[in-house]
């Protein structure tokens, strides 16, 4: 009797183990199968440029992207209205000149398969940023400079023009009254255009274009023509662009830094900080800090934005569904 309690107390015992077994991990599946089937909501299309010119070059760049359009035509027609503008003196038509004289025009533009193009040092061309995407599709390069990248612009039917306005010129020659030829760049004149954008189709693409800091030396290049630099996109990522002296983001590789930083699970905001906070490590003990200026707009795959510069005085335009284009500054590290 006492031997037939105990076989039984055994099997009961098994049984209610297993029994505990089995449930602990059906929870287990059901609670793997809810995280799986979280979704994390993907905002798109959407826009994200520089300064306050971003507002209308935003504004070109929704017509393509609302009709269901593509993220790279988009950033190209968009930044085009900064370089047409001769009021915009620091991009295209009517830049400001380098110390001799001369517009000397730097871009680069990039597609969601990590095709990219650019041209530097480009002179009489109005709109670069279509000449950098030429580059992109018409040759094995990525980058033409100078003389070379005026003969491709002029073999692919644009148009050679001045783009020294009078206005510009005046400001130039009131310049030459004054300096001392020492390379200082004012903070004011870092107004290089650049545009993210997220397509419907959830692919990214980005362009930059300059007329580069005023007054600069002859020859000189900035970081917006330069991939990785002034710009850099990660399909699977995200897509950065950069604004600023140009020599302190190419020291940095600031735009690719700020991607991988995304990578990395950081919000578009926190990469954008984190990439301003290692410039200003940088170049804290260097002479050019009084004058430098540096600023990132970030854009992640979910349509997730974010942006952080060094100085006040940055700001940039965002445009979505639930935000109708609007201008906003960027927190900043130096009070």
């Amino acid at each position: 009797m006492m031997r037939t309690f105990i076989y039984q107390y055994l099997i009961l015992f098994l049984v209610i183990t297993l029994w505990s077994c089995n449930t602990k991990n059906n929870i287990k599946e059901q609670q793997s199968n809810e995280k799986s089937e979280i979704v994390i909501e993907v905002i798109k299309p959407v826009v994200i440029s520089t300064w306050n010119h971003g507002v209308p070059a935003n504004e070109e760049a929704w017509k393509i992207l609302s009709v269901g359009g593509k993220a790279l035509d988009a950033v190209e027609q968009g930044v085009r209205t900064a370089e047409a503008n001769p009021e915009i003196q620091t991009v295209g038509l009517g830049g400001f000149p380098d110390r001799e004289g001369n517009v000397t025009l730097d871009a680069c533009i990039m597609d969601y398969n990590s095709n990219c193009g650019a041209v530097s040092f480009l002179q009489h061309i109005k709109h670069p940023i279509s000449v950098a995407r030429k580059v992109m599709e018409e040759t094995p390069h990525i980058m033409l400079t100078g003389d070379g990248a005026l003969q491709f612009a002029l073999e692919q039917g644009f148009e050679k023009e001045e783009l020294l306005t009078p206005e510009s010129k005046k400001a130039y020659e009131e310049w030459l009254q004054k300096t001392n030829y020492k390379p200082i760049i004012n903070i004011e004149n870092h107004d290089t255009i650049s545009m993210l954008a997220l397509d419907e189709d959830g692919n990214l693409s980005g362009a930059c274009t300059t007329s580069g800091a005023a007054w600069k030396m002859h020859g000189r290049v900035g970081d917006s023509p330069i991939i990785g630099a002034g710009l850099f996109l990660d399909n699977e990522v995200g897509a950065a662009a950069a604004t600023g002296l140009g020599e302190a983001v190419i020291r940095t590789a600031g735009s690719a830094m700020v991607v991988e930083l995304m990578r990395q699970g950081k919000s578009p905001y926190d990469a954008c900080k984190e990439v301003v906070e290692r410039i200003y490590k940088v170049h804290k003990n260097h002479a050019d800090l009084e004058y430098l200026q540096v600023g990132f707009i970030a854009l992640n795959k979910n349509g997730e934005y974010g942006s952080y510069c060094l100085r006040p005085g940055f700001n940039f335009a965002i445009k979505n569904a639930t935000v109708n284009n609007e201008l906003r500054d960027a927190e900043f590290k130096m009070k």
